[in-house]
């Protein structure tokens, strides 16, 4: 599944700036922002002022991956099932066994 970049702007501490981040980074980052009751330039300016050196794309990538990998160590809770994801199951047949191939 192709995400492709989508530059917007965004009013950071009252100045305009702009972002390119893949679509579901946008949308994860709108996620989390409803999550928390922000606005999504509240959300932008706190991780602006958190880190520590990169881009601010790269930054609002990291917080995305460690808001869900935070959610990922919790234990399931069928009240909250929309915000903490069911650990994936095995697959329950085997994969079939793969032909031996001939170099040519």
């Amino acid at each position: 599944m192709k995400s492709p970049v989508v530059k917007r702007s965004i009013v950071i501490a009252g100045h305009k700036t702009s972002v390119s981040l893949e679509d579901a980074f946008w949308q994860a980052l709108k996620d989390i922002a409803i999550a928390r009751n922000l606005t999504l330039s509240d959300l932008v300016a706190s991780i602006d002022t958190d880190r520590r050196h990169g881009n601010l794309s790269s930054a609002i990538r990291l917080f995305v991956l460690d808001h869900y990998r935070t959610l990922s160590n919790r234990p399931f809770d069928e009240n909250v099932a929309e915000a903490v994801p069911r650990p994936l199951e095995p697959a329950r047949t085997p994969l079939p066994s793969t032909p031996n191939l001939r170099q040519v």
